[in-house]
């Protein structure tokens, strides 16, 4: 049955459209943390369509909202006034830190981002942008233009003039071996060059990532960009952190990444995991820069009825089950595993990340050279003995472990008995 599938996908669908597995499955049904394929094997999902399925799979607080709402109206588009789309708007203004804040939906974390740009080009009249090297921001052709990985920036076109700042990985490059205190001075020296030599001074917003999600979930140190901040401010130049892999309480310590940074955004945008699967991603903004936009402007499909009541009962299910702090009890058990599972694999280079988004960096060589094929190799074999996760990194060398933050201690212990023979040491 996948053989067939395959097929028919390979011959309409474009090429550049990655498919995980030398024999890629297909997901037909999912209950909890669990998901089965189309030949009836079940696996343990720790990647949750790409940190997506945020509470779980057929959660039936979220099913009955879909169903309920659905059997009364599908869509209406933002021309009508929509209840739902407003209880999440009021939800998540209140939840994100920002005064005054204001919400607009959209379908995917990239028309989120380009929304937020789009804002803070027209309220600063200027087009220039400071992005961070090993960024990912959307796959439109403004965004890959603030995405600092070539592999997913296939062109060289913009419509923003980019400067970019450090980031990425510390295990190589000009980050390797710097303390957190060295790699906090040599940012703030590094922004202070870029605003003097390659831009004009009126730049409009920094775009950041509080852990670089397609990036290998590499991060700085807590408070850096909030220093960086303290240089931006006095310019007038507007944070946009993007939140899209990083909120409603994945890291454990905060309910959006940017807390730990010490910053107080102008935006912040979202997307994955708010509507548990649904497409459903938007911007919360200060309202000056909200309602700032000099045109008309709709969402034909942003925040419908059943994608925001999705978001509602989503919101609803992660508070009232207080998932963040599951994700910190259960993100440090996943922690401590992974490390007692690589502690005699010499091909792991670093553990990194915070609560349910972990990553496991492969390398070989005394110059800690990425290994790609060895984190793929990791990545089917968890796959054979029936446990998802996934894989990024800029050289594809990083396993991305992210699963629902409702994920059980059972299961996490037979996740990391998984990860055991996947990482151990005789693997490699």
């Amino acid at each position: 049955m996948a053989d067939s599938l395959l097929q028919r996908h390979r011959s309409v669908m474009p090429t550049w459209i990655s498919l995980y597995y030398d024999e890629p499955i297909q997901i037909v049904r999912g209950e909890g943390r669990y998901v089965f394929d189309a030949d009836g094997h079940r696996y343990l999902d720790f990647f949750g369509g790409i940190l997506t399925t945020m509470v779980g799979h057929a959660v039936p607080e979220v099913v009955g909202a879909i169903a309920e709402q659905a059997g009364r109206v599908i869509h209406s588009s933002t021309l009508y006034l929509i209840e739902p789309m407003v209880e999440l708007a009021e939800r998540l203004a209140a939840q994100s830190g920002i005064p005054n804040a204001k919400v607009f939906f959209t379908t995917s974390g990239t028309e989120a981002n380009d929304a937020a740009l789009l804002l803070a080009s027209g309220y600063r009249r200027s087009n220039q942008v400071i992005a961070i090297k090993n960024s990912y921001h959307g796959r439109s052709f403004t965004q890959i233009s603030v995405t600092g990985n070539r592999n997913w920036s296939p062109s060289s076109f913009s419509p923003l003039a980019v400067s970019w700042l450090q980031g990425g990985s510390r295990l190589r490059g000009p980050l390797a071996g710097l303390t957190d205190a060295e790699y906090l001075a040599r940012g703030k020296a590094d922004l202070e060059d870029v605003l003097m030599t390659t831009t004009s001074g009126d730049v409009a917003a920094i775009i950041a990532e509080p852990i670089q999600g397609v990036g290998g979930f590499c991060l700085p140190p807590d408070g850096y960009f909030g220093e960086l901040q303290k240089i931006l401010a006095p310019h007038g130049i507007l944070y946009i952190s993007d939140e899209v892999q990083t909120g409603f309480g994945r890291t454990g310590e905060h309910f959006w990444g940017y807390e730990a940074q010490g910053v107080q955004p102008d935006m912040i945008t979202f997307a994955k995991g708010v509507g548990n699967g649904m497409a459903l991603a938007g911007v919360i903004a200060r309202a000056e820069i909200m309602d700032s936009l000099g045109a008309s402007s709709i969402s034909t499909f942003g925040g419908s009825p059943v994608a925001a009541s999705a978001g509602v009962a989503t919101f609803d299910y992660l508070m009232t089950h207080n998932l963040q702090r599951n994700a910190l009890v259960r993100g440090a058990e996943l922690r401590q595993g992974l490390e007692e599972a690589a502690a005699n694999n010499p091909s792991i280079g670093e553990i990194r990340g915070k609560g349910l988004m972990l990553g496991v960096e492969f390398v070989e060589g005394a110059g800690m050279d990425p290994a790609p094929k060895l984190a793929n190799e990791a990545l089917e074999r968890a796959k054979q003995r029936g446990l998802l996760i996934g894989k990024g990194g800029l050289f594809g060398n990083v396993l991305r472990i992210a699963p629902p933050l409702s994920v059980t201690q059972g299961e996490m212990s037979e996740a990391l008995a998984i990860f055991k023979e996947v990482l151990g040491g005789d693997q490699a």
